[in-house]
């Protein structure tokens, strides 16, 4: 399985890292041709605004949209997951739309407030270390989203169809859970779309 990662900002080349030790094919996604014959895309950390303006700018927005008609998997993280959200608010701003899911930008401190929790999730029965760093929070979560892990009373982990979604970098942790979760979704044949 081929799939692309946003190296953009964030720590792309850890989640890269972690996807190739589980066996996948990663391509680092900077340009239009870098989305050829990708299933997957991950939407990584960073700053959500300067990515969407890099998506716009660079033609890689339609491509996003494209792959999810074709039933592509995501997985956003921190600044992914306010990219993926249907609506973005603190302030407002345009996303991707496509995870049904409300969430709050800006929620905690400065780019250097960071702290690591751990959590319970319905992926495996022990708890899953959470590592927070200026993350969203998910506010409201549609009909149709799942939730997969909670902390300190939020959703932190949420998949919607082809979509999953978490608040915290998995890719910091020596857990592999969260990523291998996501390749057997990717893996998944979609019917309708999976959305």
């Amino acid at each position: 399985m081929k799939i692309g990662i946003l190296a953009v900002q964030g720590d792309y080349e850890a989640h890269a890292k972690v996807l190739e030790q589980l066996g996948a094919e990663c391509v680092l996604v900077r340009a239009l041709a870098d989305m050829d014959g990708i299933e997957a895309l991950v939407l990584p950390g960073g700053e959500s605004t300067t990515q969407l303006k890099f998506l716009s700018e660079e033609g890689l927005e339609k491509a996003i949209h494209d792959l999810a008609a074709r039933g592509g998997a995501f997985f956003g993280t921190c600044a992914g997951a306010i990219l993926l959200a249907k609506e973005v608010r603190n302030p407002p701003q345009r996303s991707l739309g496509l995870a049904d899911l409300v969430v709050t930008r800006n929620a905690y401190g400065r780019q250097l407030a960071s702290e690591v929790r751990e959590g319970a999730t319905k992926l495996k029965g022990e708890p899953l270390e959470m590592v927070f760093i200026r993350a969203p929070v998910i506010d409201r979560t549609g009909a149709g989203v799942e939730i997969l892990a909670e902390s300190q009373g939020k959703p932190v982990l949420v998949r919607q169809g082809r979509v999953l979604v978490a608040t915290f970098h998995p890719e910091l942790t020596s857990d592999l859970t969260v990523h291998k979760y996501f390749l057997k979704m990717a893996a998944e044949k979609s019917a309708g779309n999976g959305r």
